[in-house]
């Protein structure tokens, strides 16, 4: 297989989309003849940067790949990392293109306002020479794993809110309530709801000692930057989003508050479940969630809003309606995954419905074994594959936890089995490394909520 140029090596693709060039393999195969060192620096909050050293061919010839290639490169450490400063470093012309497309009338526009909204500052794309390309400042953070006292644990979801009371380790009380945040433009029914949510389970302990909040979103401590719960609140009432949690815990009492988006939380629960570190949680719903905590169970501090970070290079690939870019993630690993593979596959949905409605209908037909449906499973279970390969040049991964509805069922078992036979045949190495997995009871147990409650240290 072929693509600007660079032979790459692909020996199942995925049935239902022959055309997917995996980024992963690709840029593996792309770096084999690749000489010219350059390096790709990105500043984030708190003065950390993160430093990625790389080669391209930088020859007239295979300029349209060198561009191709760090791109996308720069797309992926920008929603995996999150920065506001990217620094190219050995290659004026490369930074010079880059700096056009993002821009707010460039191509890479959205995330150029992304980038605003999330640190409330410009995207800026430095031309620097090699030499000069800033020092690496990485500093992961501890996060969670405290049981002691007595704690709530919230988890904030796009359709219902999830609430528990713990007390040292034991939830002692759990309940769901349904509601309607993306909906709304008044942040007081956000603000209503945590707090009432707040009140019920401390109503259920003596005292409340500390406060753990998961929640959808883009994080700067615990102010919601940019968040899909809140995306009917105009920006000129967002100073009420920022402060909603701090609020929120106020209305309890002088308590300490820990928010975390959810996708690490998930990767909290998991290593709060194995025992271990090094975990990936990706959750497969509405969109893409991920999270990821490190060997010694700590955060690195990165966006990881894999959602929207490329996986797939084909100019074919169907774009994602917010980004308007792609071959990005949310694509690939969620619902909608399943809903764009169904005309291929022969499935004709009602478009009355809704995406949710539309995966039960698959899952249906996946549920009697019907091969229509097992194609789609068994596709996205190489779309995996391949993007574990992907995601493990940028991550330590030993334990890759798949998490969501699409997972449930015989497409989740079909999804795992596809993709753990092509990384057992093509990558033994990773896949001997690297476990795919759904999570074991002692995770299930461990849930959302309960290690959201236990993101806080006491005073």
């Amino acid at each position: 297989m072929q693509y600007l140029g660079i032979e790459y090596q692909m020996k199942h693709p995925p049935k239902l989309d022959p055309q997917f060039i995996p980024f992963g393999v690709w840029r593996s195969a792309y770096l084999k003849d690749a000489k010219q060192p350059i390096a790709i620096a990105v500043e984030r909050d708190k003065g950390r940067i993160s430093v990625h050293h790389t080669c391209i061919h930088g020859t007239p010839e295979m300029a349209e790949a060198d561009y191709r290639y760090v791109e996308r490169y720069v797309k992926f450490l920008l929603w995996s990392t999150g920065g506001f400063r990217v620094s190219i470093c050995g290659c004026s012309e490369l930074a010079k293109r880059l700096q056009k497309a993002y821009t707010p009338q460039g191509e890479r526009q959205f995330d150029f306002t992304f980038v605003n909204q999330l640190y409330e500052r410009d995207l800026e794309i430095l031309d620097l020479p090699l030499e000069a390309c800033p020092a690496a400042n990485e500093v992961a953070e501890s996060m969670g794993g405290h049981m002691d006292g007595c704690r709530i644990g919230f988890d904030a979801g796009g359709s219902d809110r999830k609430v528990s009371a713990v007390i040292d380790g034991e939830c002692v009380y759990s309940e769901e309530v349904v509601w309607f945040p993306k909906l709304q433009e008044d942040p007081d029914y956000h603000f209503g709801h945590i707090v009432e949510a707040f009140k019920t389970a401390a109503s259920k302990m003596p005292r409340v000692d500390a406060i753990g909040v998961s929640s959808a979103g883009t994080f700067i401590g615990n102010a919601p930057m940019v968040a899909s719960l809140f995306i009917k609140v105009p920006r000129s009432n967002w100073d009420k989003v920022k402060t909603i949690y701090d609020r929120a815990a106020k209305e309890i009492g002088d308590v300490p508050i820990v928010v975390a988006n959810d996708g690490d939380v998930s990767a909290l629960a998991g290593a709060m479940g194995l025992g271990v570190g090094n975990i990936m949680g990706i959750a497969m719903g509405t969109s893409e969630a991920v999270g990821y905590v490190d060997k010694d169970k700590n955060v690195l501090g990165w966006i990881n809003e894999l959602a929207f970070a490329p996986v797939d290079l084909s100019e074919n690939a169907m774009a994602d309606e917010w980004s308007t870019d792609i071959g990005v993630g949310c694509k690939y690993f969620s619902q909608d995954a399943v809903i764009k593979l169904a005309p291929a596959a022969g499935i004709e949905l009602d478009p009355q419905l809704s995406p949710a409605e539309k995966l039960k209908v698959v899952q249906g037909l996946m549920a009697q074994d019907d091969p229509r449906a097992v194609a789609i499973f068994e596709t996205i279970g190489a779309y995996l594959a391949y993007t574990v390969v992907l995601y493990s040049q940028f991550y330590n991964i030993e334990h890759m936890m798949m998490l969501g509805r699409v997972m449930s069922g015989k497409g989740g078992d079909t999804i795992l089995r596809v993709c753990n036979e092509i990384l057992a045949e093509e990558y033994p190495e990773l896949a001997a490394k690297c476990e795919v997995m759904l999570p074991d009871e002692k995770t299930r147990r461990v849930g959302q909520s309960v290690a959201a409650a236990s993101l806080p240290k006491l005073k």
